[in-house]
């Protein structure tokens, strides 16, 4: 018979099991930050009729997505998660209790061109907090806290998160009669940290048929600069010509107050008036964060605050904030620029057991008890040399080795190596468990240290 050669589709990841649990960790880490906040779990279907996922339809998005028949069915893979937690929310909506806090982590599909970085199969990881009506401001200066919990404990040290609202922006392009061009200008704007500022202003004087005067204006706006403060002090020169503006810079100033109450350092933190992001969706606060040593990556984590996010599925308004982070990316980043941990996180277990008496029962007995005690532990009860089963503990880059022979179970001991060190001592079970777990508690990050 004719073998076919194994191969994976170009756009998708596979990853050998340390990096696996690699990632796993990292998803791990999301989960319990996340729970930390008070957001519920959930999963949607991967598949969904296709008139539900794309009843916004058009533009990059429809060209992209995944679409089949299947009998008379109409089918397509989702492509974000944003979508289906709005048909969910619309479908479930009797049911639930809001504020709708909710997190979710799962692969999203689009067909695009595949390359470095970019895949067709990817993980998101969001979270947003959906209000019936309405929803107060303090959860938009909470977000900020989150991604800020979620980096430091990968173990990132220079990032920042970057914040503006969109209300500022709308009010400020109103104050200069370019309202119809704002979205076009923006997108220019965007594109600031690429062609400079010259090449600015000759698309928005040339192409937009922007005046100088206002493209002068417009340039002078955005490198509005400095800390916090200063940023929102100049601001305040602009308030009394819009209402919008005023709105705008009313939410920002609330969201800066309360970010050093939320446990946001103001080194991780900077107001940005160049960020604006999905021109036809966010109606608010809106957020992007960066890599400060690595800005060629952009934004590794980004969202904002939208006013109705069902408006497809329901006449119910449903206003929201959340961000999302593309983890498959985020994850080949990490590897590509060297900051994943090769160390014990990744490995299977936390200690392996080496039965050296024909009775494995009271190895048995020991891994049941270590398990309780909630340590990942496996058994090594094949019919190999000693050195050999000390090699694939070494391999799989378990931190900790249990010899039991007739002397431990005779005297009731347990014989414990640590493999990084060679170190081995002879205790009872709760000093071996306490050092199991201190060890455990100081193993290395996910991300090593930048």
């Amino acid at each position: 018979m004719e073998k076919i050669k194994p191969r994976t589709l170009s756009g998708f990841m596979e990853l050998l099991p340390q990096k696996q649990a690699q990632m796993e960790r990292v998803m791990e880490i999301l989960r319990e930050t996340y729970a930390l906040y008070g957001f519920y779990p959930l999963d949607t279907p991967v598949l969904e009729a296709s008139d539900v996922l794309l009843a916004k339809g058009g533009g990059e998005t429809e060209k992209q997505i995944y679409r089949f028949q299947k009998g008379d069915s109409d089918l397509a893979m989702r492509f974000d998660l944003t979508v289906p937690l709005a048909k969910y929310v619309a479908l479930n909506y009797g049911q639930l209790v809001f504020p709708f806090r909710r997190y979710q982590i799962g692969k999203v599909y689009r067909g695009e061109r595949a390359q470095r970085g970019r895949f067709r199969e990817f993980y998101q990881a969001d979270i947003d907090i959906i209000g019936d009506g309405q929803l107060d401001i303090i959860n938009e200066a909470e977000i900020p806290s989150i991604i800020y919990q979620i980096f430091t404990r990968l173990g990132l040290q220079r990032f920042r998160i970057s914040v503006n609202n969109r209300k500022i922006l709308n009010g400020f392009y109103a104050m200069l009669g370019l309202t119809e061009k704002s979205g076009d200008i923006m997108r220019t704007v965007d594109k600031l940290d690429k062609i400079g500022a010259e090449k600015v202003r000759a698309v928005l004087t040339e192409e937009l048929s922007v005046c100088t005067q206002d493209a002068d204006e417009i340039l002078g706006f955005i490198a509005i600069s400095g800390g916090n403060d200063a940023v929102l002090a100049a601001l305040e020169n602009y308030r009394g010509r819009n209402a919008v503006f005023d709105e705008g810079l009313d939410e920002l100033k609330t969201v800066v107050q309360y970010l050093a109450a939320f446990g946001v350092p103001e080194s991780h933190f900077a107001v940005d008036l160049t960020i604006a992001r999905g021109l036809d969706y966010y109606t608010g606060t809106v957020y992007e964060t960066t890599m400060l040593d690595h800005p060629e990556i952009g934004s590794i984590c980004s969202g904002g605050r939208y006013d109705n996010l069902a408006g497809y599925y329901t006449d119910k308004k449903l206003p929201g904030v959340g961000i999302s982070i593309g983890l498959t990316r985020l994850f080949f980043v990490l590897e590509d620029k060297n900051y994943l941990n090769e160390n014990p996180p990744a490995a299977p277990a936390d200690v392996m057991i080496l039965p050296m008496t024909e009775d494995i029962a009271p190895s048995i007995a020991l891994a049941t008890q270590l398990r309780e005690h909630g340590v990942r532990v496996q058994l090594h009860c094949e019919k190999k040399k000693f050195k050999a089963k000390i090699t694939c503990a070494d391999k799989l880059h378990i931190p900790y080795v249990i010899f039991m022979g007739e002397d431990e179970i005779a005297k009731n001991i347990i014989a414990l190596k640590e493999l990084a060190t060679g170190e081995q001592t002879n205790t009872g079970f709760e000093q071996a468990l306490a050092r199991i777990q201190a060890g455990l508690r100081n193993a290395g990050k996910v991300i090593l240290d930048q």
